[in-house]
């Protein structure tokens, strides 16, 4: 398999498994929990983790919880090395912008891997023991940002890549 595919097939496979997270994820907010995961990941305290976790285990869906944020681990891992590798193949094209965006989607995509990696086994760590932690909450609010951030600039950096890709003759 090329880089090209094996890069396209993870980070579309990605961009699946993202919506598939999201739409395992939906029950979560139906609690005294209004944005589910994402307020579990900015808790920063561990008595919010602790008040997030109890309303979710008071609904019945702590283990629905724990099958998202494993769905959520696969995300991160397929679509984290989509954006490696399509940032490696990106660095490849004859066209310097392509080449450019390839290597801020490669810079992105580690990040967005270390971050969220941080981010999601931190969360896994305080549901598996049912109790937050200070430092694990605070770990999770911090790199949350961080996070988006770099998924957001890798996500548009392969997207307009591909875009001035297409359009630009051959690759080298």
């Amino acid at each position: 398999m090329t880089l090209q595919r094996a890069f396209l097939w993870a980070w579309i496979g990605g961009l699946v498994l993202f919506a598939v997270v999201i739409a395992i994820s939906m029950p979560l907010v139906l609690t005294a929990v209004p944005n589910g995961i994402m307020d579990h990941q900015a808790a920063g305290t561990a008595a919010e983790v602790n008040r997030i976790q109890a309303a979710w285990s008071s609904a019945g869906l702590i283990d629905h919880a724990a099958i998202a944020m494993a769905g959520d681990l696969l995300f991160i891992g397929v679509y984290g090395a989509g954006c490696v590798m399509g940032g490696i193949w990106l660095r490849q094209h004859h066209d310097r912008r392509v080449r450019l965006l390839g290597t801020t989607a490669l810079i992105a995509g580690i990040t967005f891997l270390v971050t969220d990696y941080a981010e999601t086994i931190s969360q896994i760590v305080q549901l598996v023991r049912f109790s937050g932690d200070d430092t694990l909450a605070g770990v999770a609010a911090k790199v949350r940002p961080i996070k988006v951030a770099a998924w957001i600039a890798a996500t548009l950096a392969i997207a307009l890549a591909l875009l001035i890709g297409r359009k630009s003759p051959s690759r080298t």
